[in-house]
């Protein structure tokens, strides 16, 4: 089985004022960030950078860059941004200003008050962070947060200036086989100034420490997709993947424990041959195929569960998200076997 850690990654790279106690809580901080934004467009050539680094559109306002929309301009410039730290502001401004593209095609500026979070291109598309929300509080609604982390302060639901993440898990979706606890759970992300994708990881699990890792996790889905022109398709694909884990919950209260017993039980072949011969049918590649085979003879036999449990944590290792997708659909296809 696998062991997920973005959820640990993210408790220890957030301060205090990135935690929510609840989900209502994060929701309504994201309302109120959606509320204050507004969106700016202007041409490249257009913005005067003033002497304090402030930009300047054509209706004359000074808006300040945060940490994360300097580093954007600088990017668009052309200049390090280290370079540009280490120069005066006078400098720095007359740097940005010089090199900044010239373009028929104006930069979308999304503001708050007197303050840029983010520039873009013409190609970014935005997804707020409510409009994902949204599709959580309908179809997960009993979902909910970990135990607090062992800062007694983290909860797994976080959002700053640059992005959003929750980790969720339903504490009624138990299920006991052989003396071990699974249970459904996601990670869910998105940011609206462009600092990550949007997307989701869905997995079951035995157990969350107080680390927020998440120990001994099965079926493993992740997605995700860039802000581009069909972002908003992302959310169909994450409400699918929602209903798809609710649906399974609901189907294995009854039924999840008998399944994986007899997967633990049951051998996906004879001999290595004929296990090698089944998952070579599925379509898996042939390296994998190896790496597994010799993971579940180390566990002591080449039952359904020990093949899937060493696919699954391999799975993790697939570099691009596409690719980890569709191997993660045909390890779930071994675990019908034992239904």
């Amino acid at each position: 089985m696998a062991t997920l850690s973005k959820a640990h990654q993210e408790l220890f790279k957030r301060g205090p004022d990135e935690c929510y106690q609840s989900f209502d809580d994060l929701y309504q901080y994201c309302s109120q960030q959606k509320s204050r934004s507004r969106d700016i467009w202007e041409h490249p050539q257009d913005l005067k950078i003033g002497s304090d680094l402030s930009v300047c559109g054509t209706d004359g306002a000074a808006l300040r860059l945060n940490d994360w929309s300097f580093s954007q301009v600088c990017r668009m410039a052309g200049v390090s941004k280290d370079t540009i730290n280490r120069l005066s502001r006078p400098t720095a401004s007359k740097a940005l200003e010089e090199t900044l593209p010239r373009s028929f095609k104006p930069l979308q500026m999304l503001a708050a008050e007197n303050q840029i979070r983010s520039v873009h291109g013409v190609a970014y598309t935005r997804l707020w962070n409510t409009d994902l929300l949204d599709v959580i509080n309908e179809f997960a609604s009993d979902f909910t947060p970990p135990q607090t982390a062992m800062d007694d302060l983290s909860t797994g639901l976080y959002c700053g200036e640059q992005d959003l993440f929750a980790f969720m898990i339903d504490p009624t979706g138990w299920a006991e086989i052989d003396g071990q606890a699974f249970a459904p759970g996601f990670f869910v992300w998105n940011s609206e100034v462009g600092r990550r994708s949007v997307g989701m990881q869905t997995f079951w699990f035995q157990r969350v420490c107080q680390n927020h890792i998440v120990w001994d996790a099965a079926e493993v889905v992740e997605f995700s997709r860039k802000h581009t022109a069909n972002v908003r398709d992302a959310l169909d694909e994450i409400r699918m993947m929602v209903e798809q884990l609710v649906a399974k919950r609901d189907q294995r209260r009854d039924s999840f424990a008998a399944v994986m017993k007899k997967a633990m039980t049951e051998r996906l072949g004879s001999d290595a041959d004929e296990v090698t011969k089944v998952l070579a049918a599925k379509r898996l590649p042939r390296h994998l195929i190896k790496d597994a085979m010799e993971i579940a003879r180390a566990q002591g036999g080449f039952t359904i569960f020990s093949i899937v449990d060493a696919l699954t944590k391999l799975s993790q290792k697939v570099q691009h998200a596409g690719d980890r997708t569709e191997l993660d659909v045909k390890v779930g296809q071994l675990l019908a076997l034992a239904a």
